[in-house]
């Protein structure tokens, strides 16, 4: 089954805009989709296309990429070996996983040089250092990140016609009553609890249980893990990623890398997490020391918190210690039964949000003077010059402190004032209170 995605119409800029110039990189993390949307946009816009899988590739087909110095010859054995013929600027070949490959990744730059065909590459754990240390990377490439499906492209897949409806109320600025915004909340709690994985995606819409999705999700989870030992096999860069939902799950104001470890924190830790972000399994949430100037130039590289990529196997992650799938949490997760310090899920689809729409993640934590108590904005992002702080609720709206005092402090600097949470709209002050659902919309406008 074939999901609408987003990254269509990028692919479809691109082939217009570069017209060969330039390669297309799909870059994002495995199971995401990368491999599926290249050979449907390589079948519907091209004349003819050749695709080479370097996970599954044949001796005869290795042997093709050899010599690739005399391209008139490399091209006749290229479709020699795959009984299919390229007709020039009407075909694309498709270089999927090439981090495999990557002496094919060198050759891009004379490969598109040539300009006789177009070149889709996809990759996962692209930028790890041992796949691309000795090779020369091409400026050929016009890089395109991508994600699981996002809430809107989850809704087109499940033949929901909600998103019209969350698209009228940002518009109208109103909400449409608690009714409406309870079974539109419930929905909404269905992605959170699916997520936008498509194996995860699909397995929702043929009518499997929980045990059977949660099961899918496992195994990428797994896949991940493996990955990650290829990379170190200390096990560290899986500590790592296990941990965050443990440290969410604390309120913890920063990311620490020892306990996740228990260990000390070596400097090689630092590359570790590098690896782990190139993975692009996680994002990370850098803390802005003073939001008034900048968010990228006072960010620091110090204290952050991670996030991962799809808030469905967060949740599988954050119960993975059990044998089996406890069908009765995402019971709960539907109902909104969870225990109220499980906000930190709804933070994790906050962020996933963000990401996907291409934003950087940045908080802000300060102590205010002669006060030992911190506080914290849970999400910064800009409107144009000036920056919208966001607090996610789970349940209450109110208190909001941090809020208040950030809103006082950086007068000058804000924009809007949001708080997301399961409530209808609403405006308190000047705080404007958003069901978070309506989120993707308002990062639209």
């Amino acid at each position: 089954m074939l999901f609408q995605r987003k990254i269509y119409n990028k692919l479809l800029d691109w082939k217009k805009t570069y017209n060969g110039s330039y390669a297309v990189l799909i870059q994002g993390a495995r199971r995401i989709g990368k491999s599926t949307i290249a050979e449907e946009f390589a079948k519907k816009e091209y004349k003819t296309y050749i695709k080479i899988d370097f996970s599954n590739i044949t001796k005869a087909m290795k042997s093709v990429f050899e010599d690739i110095t005399d391209l008139d010859r490399f091209f006749l054995r290229l479709q020699a070996e795959t009984k299919t013929t390229l007709f020039e600027r009407q075909s694309v070949i498709i270089f999927d996983e090439i981090q495999l490959f990557p002496i094919v990744r060198q050759a891009i730059k004379y490969l598109v040089k040539d300009g006789r065909y177009d070149y889709i590459e996809t990759g996962s754990l692209i930028s790890i250092k041992k796949n691309v240390k000795n090779i020369v990377i091409p400026s050929e490439e016009f890089k395109i990140d991508m994600y699981p499906l996002d809430y809107e492209e989850f809704l087109l897949a499940t033949n929901n016609p909600n998103y019209e409806i969350i698209k009228q109320i940002v518009r109208t600025n109103n909400g449409l009553g608690d009714k409406i915004n309870q079974e539109l909340m419930k929905d909404f709690r269905v992605y959170m609890a699916v997520g936008g994985m498509p194996q995860a995606v699909l397995a929702y819409i043929q009518k499997k249980d929980f045990a059977t999705i949660d099961s899918i999700k496992r195994e990428i989870i797994e896949l991940y893990k493996e990955d990650f030992m290829k990379i170190d096999r200390t096990g560290r860069i899986s500590n790592i990623f296990e941990d965050i939902p443990s440290q969410l799950s604390q309120n913890k104001k920063r990311f620490t890398i020892s306990h996740a470890v228990n260990k000390r924190k070596t400097i090689k830790d630092d590359e570790r997490l590098a690896d782990l972000l190139d993975s692009k399994v996680i994002s990370i949430c850098n803390n802005v020391k003073n939001p008034s100037i900048s968010l990228s130039q006072t960010k620091s590289f110090e204290e952050y918190k991670l996030y991962l990529i799809d808030t469905g196997l967060f949740t599988t992650l954050l119960f993975n210690n059990e044998s089996k799938v406890n069908e009765d949490i995402y019971i709960k997760l539907l109902r909104d039964k969870l225990p109220e310090n499980l906000g930190y899920l709804y933070e994790n689809v906050v962020a996933q949000i963000l990401v996907s729409s291409g934003r950087k993640l940045y908080y802000h934590t300060w102590r205010q003077d002669n006060n030992s108590h911190s506080y914290e904005i849970d999400f910064l992002i800009t409107k144009k010059t000036k920056i919208i702080p966001i607090e996610v609720k789970s349940s209450r709206i109110k208190p909001h402190h941090s809020l208040d005092i950030f809103i006082t402090k950086y007068s000058k600097s804000i924009d809007d004032k949001w708080i997301l949470s399961q409530h209808d709209v609403y405006k308190f002050s000047d705080i404007k209170i958003w069901p978070i659902y309506c989120l993707p919309v308002l990062l639209e406008l």
